[in-house]
């Protein structure tokens, strides 16, 4: 007897109500195998279109992998060095800090009088762009009684923070007489006064030395700037005469102390500074730090005039202190260069030994140093946590509950597709906790209460992407597409929306920071870098994870309680079995439950029909 042929070209086959196919690529996730040729040799066929996606979903799996591994590895090197945290940097609201209460007074011609508003709000703004640029974030700037500006910081300010903030008078660019060591001359040592000779004649330039009379000079001799000047002397200046000033280092044996010139250019006219590394002519980098200036149209003019004269003498006297210009804020020389060329375009670069934390610090103070006024600090205190410990808390616990809710939602809209979802804000939540902890310590970021809002916000945000993408692909296995093809299809129309929708977001978030100020730049933060953190899952994680889910059994197949049950969802097969498909004239603009009921009713009218006529002829139903 000879044996029964197995059919193999059967195009489908129906199980219930799932209509699959079979010998494509489509739903069946298997590699093509090769056939053998008569050498032996097997001849392999080109990769499936389902191999290619899992190949692609698992490299997907692996950047992400890298990704969290690298910023897990600078955390860790952080926090081994003694640079960081594990925690994230809190602000002013929830750990507390500094507070700085600073009393405004005008100089020169105006000293005496009482300051204006406009004045104060200049005031205010400058000092914020301080403190901001020195990397402080959620510092609160705020006026006091219309008289006094408060200052609150969270945590202890850096010695450089405090300066920056302590330095808080005009700039100005002032020509040096002469200089020398720091330390006071002995008395017994000091020049008699009545043998220094009186000017012979009116000073013709700031630099002319007939500006030093017998009075500032024992003045100068008698400076101790190991000791340092106190902050009314060093308010004191005239701009319009010569005096004497300390450097940054006075209080240290390190010090020095000059003779200047009355003031050539004041720090309003610096338009903007800036560091970067230190090139040669040849544009190499000599491995230092340099500071750039850039002067406003007026300032270009006078400084140019400046550069001339001070080049001149640096060349007609080798060493000759006058040929350096000294930059002087709140009565103290930040830096004092030597005029190496003249300089027409109102562009200067400064020189020297810097660090790149010094270059830094001296660009801010170039940059944010003119203010109207000057300043003293009344009073200093650390100030407790206006929320605390116990409001963090429960954002914190009002972030779980979120989390849960949307968790539970999840897996009674999806089933055990929820755990997907699960998953993803697992990913989202640890990739957000790596990147804020890391910024607090490379940008100095600290996370206020209006950024823990924000992250709890971000929760609903980041799972609507997930549903979005869920909802595509159940309306692609609805339209009776294989789950794998659905998946496919799914992202492709899913992947434009949630684009849009995070670029909105992050478009939100992008004017909210810029507009607003205070603890809501908090929010707008935290608010941006989760719309980031969810593209990332989305795109390497979630798509990733729900190809390679429906190349197994239990998802592929359509398991009950799967999510993607195409029983469940009612899908309508494409494929009829044996060359017959669905035609989409047969689309009767019916919704599926307006199908069902119709279909429940001509089965029951079929039933009716029926059993009628068995009753009305007994004999025929026998037959």
């Amino acid at each position: 007897m000879a044996a029964q042929k197995k059919t193999s070209g059967t195009p489908g086959e129906h199980r219930g109500s799932r209509w699959r196919r079979r010998g494509t690529s489509e739903g069946t996730g298997s590699r093509a195998s090769g056939s053998k040729g008569t050498g032996g040799g097997a001849t392999p066929r080109p990769r499936s279109g389902a191999a290619v996606a899992a190949s692609s979903a698992r490299k997907a799996l692996l950047a992400l992998v890298a990704v969290a591994a690298i910023l897990a590895g600078v955390l860790v090197y952080g926090v081994s060095t003694d640079r960081t945290g594990w925690s994230p940097k809190l602000a002013l609201d929830l750990e507390g800090g500094t507070q700085m209460v600073l009393s405004p007074t005008l100089q020169g011609d105006d000293a005496g009088q009482e300051i204006s508003q406009e004045q104060l709000d200049q005031a205010v703004e400058i000092i914020r762009q301080r403190v901001d640029g020195a990397g402080v974030s959620e510092a609160e700037i705020t006026t006091q009684s219309g008289r006094n500006i408060v200052v609150s910081m969270p945590g202890v300010p850096s010695s450089e923070t405090r300066d920056l903030i302590q330095t808080s008078a005009q700039m100005a660019f002032r020509p040096v007489i002469t200089t020398g060591a720091g330390a006071a001359v002995p008395e017994d040592q000091r020049t008699d006064p009545k043998s220094i000779p009186e000017p012979d004649a009116k000073p013709t330039n700031s630099s002319d030395p007939n500006w030093v009379t017998r009075e500032l000079y024992a003045e100068y001799e008698a400076l101790d700037c190991t000791k340092g000047q106190s902050q009314e002397e060093r308010a004191a200046q005239p701009q319009d005469k010569a005096v004497v000033a300390c450097d940054t280092q006075g209080g240290s044996e390190n010090s020095t102390k000059f003779i200047l010139g009355p003031v050539e250019i004041p720090g309003t006219e610096i338009s903007d500074a800036s560091y970067a590394q230190a090139t040669n002519s040849q544009g190499h980098a000599t491995g230092g730090f340099a500071v750039n200036l850039q002067f406003d149209e007026q300032g270009t003019k006078t400084f140019k005039e400046l550069s001339e004269r001070l080049y001149s003498l640096g060349q007609s006297s080798q060493g000759d202190p006058r040929s350096q210009f000294a930059i002087v804020l709140d009565g103290s020389v930040i830096s004092a260069p030597s005029m190496n060329s003249v300089i027409t375009d109102g562009k200067a670069q400064i020189t020297g030994n810097f660090t790149e934390d010094e270059a830094k610090f001296l660009s801010q103070q170039l940059k944010y140093g003119a203010l109207p006024v000057s300043f003293s600090i009344d009073s200093e205190q650390q100030v407790s946590a206006t929320l605390g410990s116990d409001q963090l808390r429960m954002g914190i616990v009002a972030g779980l509950i979120g989390l849960a809710l949307v968790c539970i939602y999840s897996l009674f809209q999806y089933r055990w597709l929820g755990l997907v979802t699960i998953a993803s804000l697992v990913v989202a939540g640890v990739l957000t906790y790596l990147a804020i902890t890391l910024l607090g310590w490379g940008a100095n970021y600290r996370l206020s209460l209006a950024g823990v809002a924000g992250l709890v916000v971000a929760i609903g945000q980041t799972a609507d992407s997930f549903i979005v993408y869920f909802e595509r692909i159940r309306d692609e296995i609805r339209a009776g597409r294989t789950i794998p093809a659905a998946v496919d299809h799914g992202w492709q129309r899913a992947r434009q929306t949630v684009l849009a929708s995070k670029a909105v977001n992050l478009l939100a978030a992008v004017v909210l920071y810029f507009v607003a100020v205070g603890n809501v730049r908090g929010f707008a933060f935290t608010l941006g870098l989760t719309a980031i953190a969810d593209l990332l899952v989305v795109f390497l994680f979630t798509h990733p994870v729900m190809v390679l889910l429906a190349r197994t059994r239990y998802f592929g197949s359509g398991a009950k309680n799967s999510g993607l049950d195409p029983e469940a969802l009612d899908a309508v097969p494409l494929y009829r079995g044996a060359g017959r498909l669905r035609d989409p004239s047969e689309n009767d603009g019916l919704t599926i439950a307006e199908r069902r009921r119709r279909a429940a009713r001509e089965t029951a009218a079929g039933d009716g029909t029926a059993s009628s006529s068995a009753h009305s002829d007994p004999q025929e139903a026998q037959r």
